[in-house]
């Protein structure tokens, strides 16, 4: 799936120093505009998060601490990603069906959207995403 570009994993800067590490984002590396910074944390190791796709909006995606699955589904094939490093960043175009699952204890998931909140970008029934990518 990844060949489409649909998703990237990539390298976030990290400067190494004895007193600890230091990863910075900076507008040229993700390719849109953040117009929404947002963080799931405290969930419990059997909870999945995300079960939707969204029509226009992307999203990058950052373990800054404890790890967590993404299983990301084009419609037609699926791939799982382990987020576990907090200088990956996981970028997911729209149109593309995501769920997390697996939180480690600790686990923090830092989302940088190009959008701000808009239920109608959702599509959160699998049902209506596969009947979109048939569209």
């Amino acid at each position: 799936m990844n060949s489409n570009k649909s998703i990237t994993l990539f390298d976030i800067p990290k400067i190494e120093d004895v007193r600890g590490n230091l990863s910075v984002i900076e507008k040229d590396l993700i390719p849109f505009e953040i117009k929404r910074v947002y963080y799931l944390y405290d969930i419990p190791s059997n909870a999945f998060r995300g079960g939707h796709a969204h029509i226009e909006q992307q999203e990058v995606l950052v373990a800054l601490s404890g790890s967590f699955d993404v299983l990301l589904d084009n419609g037609t094939s699926k791939e799982t990603i382990m987020l576990n490093k907090p200088n990956k960043g996981l970028l997911i175009k729209s149109g593309i069906w995501r769920e997390l699952s697996n939180f480690s204890s600790g686990a923090v998931c830092l989302v940088l959207a190009s959008d701000v909140f808009e239920e109608a970008d959702y599509i959160r029934e699998y049902n209506e995403f596969l009947l979109s990518k048939r569209a």
